[in-house]
């Protein structure tokens, strides 16, 4: 057997940062173009906000008082744990560039945090952001995370995205040329995609200055408009079996180009929201599935 290799995220950050690091996620308090009318309205038809951030980030406090909970949580197990702040929700790069950069610069002066990871879109990048956050990476780690989630325009076009895949093409060239760090989040399953339209999308990637990626299944949310189009029958979605998702985890680790990091491969919303798929793991008993069959096709990992 051919033997295949994935670098998990801990790889990845030790080439950046010793030790120990823990992502604690922030709520800027920030929107999205396709929700505020910039673009659209709506946001993404399989979004609900609340399925992917803490509860201390509800409300939006000051950014250090979301860190300082966050920190508490972690070190009360691990007292010497270094941090991420980590903009997660919504778009954190969408509003007043003044604003966010001091927002970024708050998060900086909390102790033990050693850098930012930025979750954004690839259609709000504008440069003199892009030109600040190069100027904070050459003292402090900066990574920035696109929200890409295909490269099909028409699926894009479909869940309510607002851009294309050649906005994600710009954004992450751009950010590499700045010598940033980029990850691209990717989302297996979405309406009208076959497992051909994903593993192009993979095929996509590959061509781009990409460092890492981040997959996970499609997940039904109640309270989303996805949620109301598969109920009333108006979209389609796959469902996959857990066996017939790690078969296409494993496709993606043998299509995707040598050096890119794998960051996740499943995420898991709070059982209350979740409608599907209800696949009863947990995501470190989800990897271990994943390990057992990467070492059956004869893929190792790093």
């Amino acid at each position: 057997m051919e033997d295949f290799q994935f670098i998990d995220f801990a790889r990845f950050i030790s080439a950046y940062l010793p030790g120990k690091i823990q992502k604690i996620t922030v709520n800027a308090g920030l929107t999205c173009p396709n929700r505020d009318g910039s673009k659209g309205t709506g946001g993404c038809i399989y979004c609900n906000n609340m399925s992917f951030s803490p509860d201390y980030t509800a409300t939006h406090p000051p950014v250090a008082t979301q860190l300082a909970k966050g920190k508490e949580f972690f070190a009360r197990k691990y007292p010497s744990m270094k941090y991420l702040a980590y903009f997660q929700s919504y778009t954190s790069t969408h509003g007043d560039i003044d604003t966010i950069l001091d927002m970024y610069r708050e998060a900086l002066n909390v102790p033990d945090i050693l850098g930012l990871v930025i979750g954004t879109r690839p259609d709000c990048m504008p440069q003199r952001l892009l030109n600040a956050l190069a100027e904070i990476s050459r003292e402090r780690f900066v990574m920035i995370e696109y929200g890409a989630e295909s490269a099909n325009d028409s699926t894009l076009q479909l869940i309510n995205r607002c851009h294309s895949w050649s906005d994600t093409a710009d954004a992450v060239r751009r950010t590499a040329q700045a010598g940033i760090p980029v990850g691209l989040h990717l989302i297996m399953g979405l309406p009208g995609e076959s497992r051909a339209d994903m593993l192009h999308t993979i095929d996509e990637v590959n061509d781009l200055p990409v460092d890492i990626i981040k997959c996970h299944q499609l997940q039904l949310i109640r309270g989303t408009r996805l949620a109301n189009d598969v109920q009333n029958g108006t979209i389609q979605i796959s469902h996959f079996t857990v066996e017939e998702y790690i078969d296409l985890c494993c496709d993606i680790i043998q299509r995707l180009r040598p050096g890119i990091a794998i960051e996740r491969f499943v995420s898991q919303s709070p059982d209350h929201l979740l409608i599907s798929p209800r696949w009863g793991l947990k995501n470190y008993q989800f990897t271990d599935l994943l390990r057992k069959r990467l070492r059956q096709r004869g893929i190792s990992h790093q």
